[in-house]
């Protein structure tokens, strides 16, 4: 299961708990996918309402990787995500602020 204080949240995808965690490598990956000069720039984006779905399906891909798994954005396409488009973006927007919030806060 995840471990808050890791950053990790979990997302049941076809009926299997996923542990997303972004690692400086996912973050690093994020960043180039979605074009975004800075770390700052990065949740600017989120924060200010201006993601859209595919940027989510990023985030959510992102997280995943640093939490182990192989797959790619397409093998996501088909999948059955546990409280639909709605629970994948509060899973991303916990995520992010996962990442960002010291150890003992939040």
């Amino acid at each position: 299961m995840a471990n808050p204080w890791r950053g990790e949240v979990t997302l049941m995808i076809d009926g299997e708990p996923h542990v997303l965690r972004l690692t400086l490598g996912a973050l690093a990956e994020l960043e180039a996918g979605l074009k975004a000069d800075t770390l700052v720039d990065l949740v600017a984006r989120f924060e200010g309402g201006g993601c859209s779905s595919r940027d989510v399906l990023a985030l959510i891909v992102a997280g995943l990787r640093g939490g182990g798994w192989s797959g790619s954005a397409a093998d996501l396409l088909a999948a059955e995500i546990e409280g639909g488009p709605l629970a994948a973006a509060r899973v991303a927007a916990e995520l992010l602020a996962r990442a960002f919030t010291p150890v003992g806060e939040g």
